[in-house]
């Protein structure tokens, strides 16, 4: 595969940010198959956004010939107080992620798998902790907390400023040379980019994903000027708020019921996390949108495109339930896999009833 074309893959939506465009092509000149990876922290069901969007991001990675290595940061997820703090729950989290990948279509034979507890016991990994946190100042890494789901006033414990320093440690340690996550992972990944090269590393690509929205009307509407950024980070798709994402595991009764109460204004398409999900996964997933209707509100119709779909919504010419009607349908057929998959392994539905009966936290 060319140069251009592995480029094409890496960049394929939803790709949103790439640092830099000429440091990538540098890389795949000179690396047939440089490492690349995405790190989360298990902590829950896997949504939309966790687990469709990053399988499009990994299966693309893995097409393009990269290495790719789905980091499941166990420890990330203890620092971070989730599901209490109860380590065996998180790693059975993490397992739940991983069969949804694979549920999802990610090549196993392809994609790497890796828990925390396989890189810490190296000491040479905490050589690189420290010094990494030996070169960040308390301001920068408290400017980094996003990447933790957290402000910058909530950091009330020296746990909370680890968190920087060993993910940064955690690209150098698995000798990452892309850092292809969320845009909400940015601050962390440009830190490895301004310290690899001054600390005898290298200095990573940053590939950053889009976030996708939640379901739920954002907490201030309509947004601000200038504010668009922060609403979309404090509006993504999140698990700890079950109502306002879909699951990959929910019924095609869920689907519909969420879909239907989703936030999905007339003629506005900012911030409308149904045409979000029409643009991320709907139109990557297929070609062509059809949305029945009955002949007094206009008939069926069919979209070649997200962009034709975009100006007859803007124009008022589709109504918000009609459009959900279509797009619930659509996910109900997208994740009949997923269902299928834990329906018939029963390992991974075993794990998927532990995790499902844990309580969620942020």
């Amino acid at each position: 595969m060319d140069t251009e074309t592995k480029i094409e893959l890496i960049c394929k939506p939803p790709t949103e940010e790439v640092l830099t465009i000429k440091d990538l092509k540098n890389l795949l000149e000179t690396e047939q198959h440089p490492i690349a990876y995405n790190g989360w922290e298990p902590s829950g069901l896997v949504h939309l956004g966790t687990g469709v969007i990053c399988a499009y991001k990994m299966k693309d990675f893995a097409e393009a010939g990269i290495h790719f290595k789905a980091y499941l940061s166990t420890w990330h997820a203890w620092l971070n107080n989730k599901l209490g703090g109860n380590l065996q729950l998180i790693k059975k989290a993490a397992d739940l992620f991983k069969y949804s990948w694979i549920a999802l279509g990610v090549p196993k034979d392809k994609v790497e798998f890796i828990y925390s507890d396989e890189l810490y016991d190296d000491i040479n990994y905490w050589t690189k902790t420290i010094t990494i946190a030996k070169n960040l100042t308390i301001a920068r890494t408290r400017r980094t907390l996003e990447i933790a789901g957290r402000k910058e006033t909530e950091a009330h414990y020296v746990s909370d400023f680890l968190y920087t320093p060993m993910q940064v440690a955690d690209i150098f340690h698995m000798k990452v040379k892309i850092c292809q996550l969320g845009m909400d992972q940015r601050k962390a990944n440009v830190v490895a980019r301004e310290l690899g090269e001054k600390l005898g590393f290298w200095k990573p690509i940053c590939v950053h994903h889009h976030l996708l929205q939640g379901l739920e009307k954002p907490t201030i509407w309509p947004i601000p000027k200038g504010k668009e950024k922060e609403a979309l980070s404090s509006a993504k798709m999140s698990k700890s708020k079950p109502e306002t994402c879909v699951f990959l595991y929910d019924s095609p009764e869920e689907i519909k019921q969420k879909i239907t109460k989703a936030f999905c204004p007339e003629k506005t398409i900012k911030f409308n996390p149904i045409l979000d999900i029409c643009k991320h996964i709907i139109f990557r997933e297929r070609k062509t949108l059809t949305i029945e209707r009955p002949a007094k509100f206009g008939g069926t119709v069919e979209f070649q495109n997200y962009q034709e779909l975009e100006t007859t919504y803007r124009h008022g010419n589709l109504h918000p339930q009609d459009l959900k009607n279509a797009v619930a349908e659509e996910l109900t057929k997208i994740l009949e896999p997923v269902r299928t998959y834990f329906k018939n392994n029963r390992q991974a539905k075993e794990c998927l009833n532990i995790v499902k009966n844990t309580e969620t936290t942020r």
